[in-house]
């Protein structure tokens, strides 16, 4: 059974434009297209519905810090991405997330690891966070950020543990695929780690 993107969204209790960026960001197998209807399989939105809250009770520390990404795009033609897409390759993706914020850098770099979020799914993990830099904007970058893992099929979920650390790779497996919901005016949110109603 086939499902209208409307459709989708109504199931998942979320906004179609929330949906869509799911869709934008390559993560949801099996589309079809009926003329200019995007069409999702039934299966893969109760898989998304049936997704489990992020285990936040599980870090070594009282508050994560959750960047909220995007679909990837480019400011121009051959420039560097922002956000998130599974078809960018890991070197890519890396940069795409790696910064700029305004944000509390020394509370993300206590947290010891970044989830990121797209519409409300973890769908990378970012490690590495130790050493910062702030430029003329007032935001900070993590020039020696991790890709710690990242996912290429969200229904599954398909992960790609990508950090050199078993350790980082172990956090990666922890969230990846899973449900963070955070509030944030800006790019970056943080998460009480044992505020269960926060997941």
């Amino acid at each position: 059974m086939l499902l209208t993107t409307g459709q989708a969204a109504e199931e998942l209790d979320c906004a179609i434009t929330t949906f869509r960026r799911l869709i934008r960001a390559g993560l949801l197998p099996g589309l079809s297209r009926r003329g200019v209807r995007v069409m999702v399989p039934l299966e893969v939105v109760e898989a998304l519905r049936e997704r489990s809250a992020a285990p936040l009770h599980r870090l070594e520390t009282q508050e994560v810090a959750v960047l909220r990404a995007d679909v990837a795009k480019q400011s121009q033609p051959g420039g560097p991405w922002t956000g998130f897409s599974a078809s960018l390759s890991t070197d890519v993706l890396r940069q795409a997330l790696h910064g700029w914020w305004r944000c509390d850098a020394a509370s993300i770099a206590a947290g010891g690891v970044l989830p990121v979020t797209l519409s409300g799914y973890v769908v990378a993990v970012l490690t590495g966070l130790d050493r910062w830099e702030k430029d003329e904007r007032g935001r900070h970058g993590f020039p020696d950020a991790v890709l710690a893992g990242y996912v290429a099929d969200l229904a599954a979920p398909t992960k790609h543990l990508t950090a050199p650390l078993e350790t980082h790779r172990k956090l990666a497996d922890l969230l990846l695929g899973t449900r963070l919901a955070s509030r944030s005016g800006g790019a970056i949110a943080y998460v009480a780690t044992g505020d269960r109603s926060a997941n």
